[in-house]
Order: C-alpha cells, then sequence, then structure tokens
C-alpha cells in the first residue's frame, strides 16, 4: 500500500463488522523478509474489515545508508508523532559504521515503557514440548544497559552502565499487574538478579514488593533470574505474567517463544503513555528474504494485538480465529511444518490466502479468541517521593595503571590523600585487591581506587577536588570518579568481591 491508501469499503462477506470509523497508522515493510509477511499482514487486515488510514514511511536500511545514522527521518519522525500508532516490519541495522538500533531508539524516543510479548503453545497443530503453555513477558523497554552508555577507559577495559530508575520500575511493574487484573490472569513472577546488582537490580525487585501487596487478588513471587530462565525453559505451565528488566526480558522472551514452537509466530508489543509500536519479535531474515519462505504469523500476531489497542476487537477476534484454524487445518508454512501432523507445506503468500479463506470461522479445537473484555491501560502519573536525606561518604577514583602489584599503587595513592579522604580500598574488576589482596588474583590496568572519610569526619567535594589536584600533580591517570552517597543513612554505593 502506498501512502495515504485507503482500505476498501467493500462489504467483508467472512469477516468483521465493519466500523464506519477509520484509524490512522503509519506502517513500515521494513528489509530483508519484512515486504513479504507486511503485505501478506496487510491484506488479511484489509479482507477482515479493518478500519485503518495507512500512511506508509521507509526506516531501516535503506536510510541508514543513505546516511542517516538513526535509521529514520525527520519526516518519518513526524508521521510516526502524528499517528501515534506505528506498524512496523523487521528492520536490518548495518554492521559497523557507528549505526544506531532503530527499535532502541524509537522506544526511547517515543517512552515505549512496556514491551509485551504474550507467548501460547497451538499443540498439537505445531510442535513444542509445552502443551499447556500461556505466558506473557512483560519487559521494561528503555533502561537497563539498553541505555547504551558505553566507555573505553583503558586499553584493556571497556564499560557499559546500567540504568534503573524508580519511574521506570514504577511505571512497569504497575503495568504488569495491570495486565495480569485486565487479562483475568492469576499470577505476576518478577526476575531479577539481586543478589549480585544489589543497588540496580535491587531497586526492581524493591519496587515489586512495594507494588504487590496493592493487588491482593493476584499472587506474586520472585526469581533470580538464571534460575528463573532455567523453570522457564522447562516449565513454562508454571508462570503465568513474568515482567523484568529490559535484558532479561529480551532474552526470556525469547526462549519463550522459540519453546513454544517456534520465534516466528511470537509478536510484540510496546506502549507508551501516547504512542504505541507492533512488530514481530523476530528479525528481517535477509537470508531467506524474497523466497516467499517467511512465516508472517509474528506480524500478524502483532496486528492482533494493534486492533485490539485501538479498539477494533471483532476484527481482531476474526483475524486470529483465521489464524487458529489455518493452524488447526495443518496449512503451514516452513518453520514450523512437520510430517506427523502438518497438511500442506505453503509458502507466505499462500499462508496468507488460508487465513483469508477462513475469515469468519473459528477454530474446532483451540479456544476461540474473545477480545470482548479488552480495556486499554492507564497508569497513574509518577509522583516523586521526598527526597532523601543525602550524604557524602567518600570517593571512588578510577586509575588506569599498568602496574601490577597493588601495593605499589597504594603508595603512589596515598600520597594525594587528605585528612578527609583516606585510601580504603583498591578492587580490580570489582575484587578487593588492597588491602589483604591474593596473589592469584588476576589484575587489568583498572583500578577502582576508594577513598573513604575517617569515623566522625565530614566530605566535602572540596576534599575531592583536592585530591584530584593532588593526582594530577602526581601524574596518576583518573579516568572516572563516582562519588559515594549515603541516602536516609542506607548506603547507596557497592563494596568490591571480598568485603
Amino acid at each position: 500500500m502506498n501512502s495515504n491508501t485507503q482500505i476498501s469499503q467493500r462489504p467483508k462477506a467472512n469477516g468483521a463488522k465493519v466500523s464506519p470509523v477509520k484509524t490512522a497508522i503509519t506502517v513500515s515493510y521494513g528489509d530483508g523478509i519484512g515486504p513479504e509477511i507486511m503485505e501478506a499482514t496487510l491484506r488479511i487486515l484489509d479482507a477482515a474489515g479493518a478500519q485503518l488510514d495507512i500512511d506508509t514511511i521507509e526506516v531501516g536500511e535503506k536510510v541508514y545508508t543513505s546516511g542517516v545514522t538513526t535509521g529514520i527521518s525527520n519526516t518519518a519522525w513526524d508521521t510516526v508523532r502524528k499517528n501515534k500508532i506505528f506498524f512496523k516490519g523487521p528492520i536490518t541495522t548495518p554492521q559497523g559504521g557507528g549505526y544506531k538500533s532503530l527499535n532502541v531508539t524509537l522506544r526511547k524516543t517515543l517512552g515505549l515503557y512496556a514491551n509485551v510479548r504474550p507467548c501460547n503453545s497451538y499443540y498439537p497443530f505445531v510442535d513444542t514440548r509445552h502443551p499447556d503453555m500461556d505466558v506473557v513477558i512483560i519487559r521494561e523497554n528503555e533502561e537497563d544497559l539498553y541505555a547504551g552508555i558505553e566507555h573505553r577507559q583503558t586499553d584493556e577495559v571497556v564499560q557499559c552502565l546500567k540504568l534503573i530508575t524508580r519511574p521506570g520500575c514504577e511505571r512497569i511493574i504497575r503495568y504488569a499487574f495491570e495486565y495480569a487484573k485486565n487479562q483475568g490472569r492469576k499470577k505476576v513472577t518478577c526476575m531479577t538478579k539481586d543478589n549480585i546488582m544489589k543497588q540496580t537490580d535491587g531497586l526492581f525487585h524493591q519496587v515489586f514488593r512495594e507494588i504487590a501487596p496493592q493487588y491482593p487478588d493476584i499472587q506474586s513471587e520472585h526469581l533470580i533470574v538464571d534460575i528463573g530462565t532455567a523453570l522457564v525453559a522447562d516449565s513454562p505451565e508454571r508462570f503465568d505474567v513474568v515482567v523484568m528488566p529490559n535484558l532479561y526480558g529480551d532474552i526470556v522472551s525469547d526462549v519463550t517463544s522459540q519453546i513454544s514452537g517456534s520465534v516466528g509466530l511470537g509478536g510484540s508489543a510496546n506502549i507508551g503513555t501516547s504512542c504505541s509500536m507492533f512488530e514481530a519479535i523476530h528479525g528481517s531474515a535477509p537470508d531467506i528474504a524474497g523466497k516467499d519462505i517467511a512465516n508472517p504469523s509474528g506480524l500478524i500476531q502483532a496486528a492482533v494485538m494493534m486492533l485490539n489497542h485501538i479498539g477494533q476487537f471483532e476484527v481482531a477476534e476474526t483475524v486470529q480465529n483465521a489464524w487458529l484454524r489455518t493452524l488447526e487445518q495443518g496449512i503451514h508454512t516452513g518453520d514450523i511444518y512437520r510430517k506427523s501432523q502438518s497438511k500442506k507445506r505453503v509458502g507466505t503468500r499462500e499462508f496468507a490466502d488460508a487465513i483469508i479463506a477462513n475469515l469468519g470461522v473459528q477454530p474446532q479445537f483451540m479456544s476461540p479468541a474473545n477480545f470482548e473484555g479488552f480495556q486499554a491501560i492507564t497508569l497513574p502519573e509518577y509522583t516523586r517521593r521526598t527526597a532523601s536525606k543525602k550524604e557524602l561518604k567518600g570517593v571512588d577514583v578510577f586509575v588506569d595503571w599498568r602496574g601490577k602489584d597493588p601495593d605499589d599503587l597504594a603508595a603512589k595513592l596515598q600520597v594525594i590523600e587528605n585528612p578527609a579522604l583516606k585510601l580504603s580500598m583498591i578492587t580490580n574488576r570489582g575484587v578487593k585487591v588492597w588491602p589483604n589482596g591474593f596473589d592469584e588474583t588476576f589484575c587489568t590496568d583498572h583500578w577502582r581506587c576508594r577513598f573513604s572519610a575517617p569515623k566522625d569526619l565530614w566530605v566535602r567535594k572540596e576534599d575531592i577536588i583536592e585530591v584530584l589536584q593532588k593526582a594530577a600533580i602526581s601524574n596518576v591517570d583518573i579516568i572516572k570518579t563516582e562519588n559515594l552517597y549515603e541516602f536516609d543513612g542506607v548506603r547507596g554505593y557497592s563494596l568490591g568481591q571480598g568485603q
């Protein structure tokens, strides 16, 4: 469809009731298999009676290679922001050259804080070891390591900052509980790694503990993400709604999609307060592009989520039921085709044709879709809490030093002490190496050197500046500093391993 293409006004004999109200959406066909699966999906939506006023934009590989490092032009931004609903095919990010991930850019710039990925079993029509699987992964979509703040600090060490905020935690966790309440689900599971990352993942877990009691009718539990992921892979039927920070959510949602039968079956909604984006969870698969073999199911599932989001529930049910019936009939694309249960192996276009032929037909074995109770989720505006009492307790000074003996580095650093800040610890890759370090500990050229206040002394920022000035005079190569604070008497910084 070209820009501003109008959906046909003809009666939909096999589809849903036609609404006279059209919803403006922005569509990008994407890269690789994107144009094939988008064309197939839009044909299905048209035949089902979806009332859409479509603006088409170009984003992704062609835009990148034209010299736009973000993969999206200013004009395309204007269209997306005007229509608020973005239906996007998978895109390819060129390797190297400083190109930014368009998906990350869209999610963060448009405030698409919640990534929602339902993963269901379609057994026995799609092969899976988990016939009772019905789990929804709700992933925080803007923060965590996906902030993309990285630095090379020494010859041997680079860093990536993991940013977790209280507003971000409150918003995604409350969204998960509201989603469970809205959809009649019984349990929300939180997964973090707060046994190691006590400040960042610890905050996420703490906010979960604060919000969970506000939903007494919904069970809640917390799992460490490593064992949690293992349990998802082994026994997904024990989970209902799972909420987690960005990186874990990305990984676990791919796990759940794969074990449900195929990553190609998974759709994704990216929800914000004003804009939303809908896409398949898989990539652009350029190796099979143009061969008419790609499975459009992930994008079809994203379309169903979009139709529910914009209030076209009957059309969403019609499309979903036709898709389910097509799976039941054994009409399958190659990624899910199995001789034991499939009847016909088809390509992208023929699969879409089969779904269109089934519009208005209910599945015979799987439960028909019923989206009647679907409601938009509205969250309360974030309220900033009363500020904590913040006290400066010291500074971590990060040093680039190519020596090997921490005692030698300590001797250099003790020269730059002042009465308010004394060298108390040196760590390397988070492991304490001074004082009383072990010879067996391998050290790189990146050292965290902690200067702390002796008991009962106050630390001023001027004291930190004095240490840094002395370091410059003494040729100590400081690459970064982090002030150490207590908030209402609670330490707001980590200790070294071995402390």
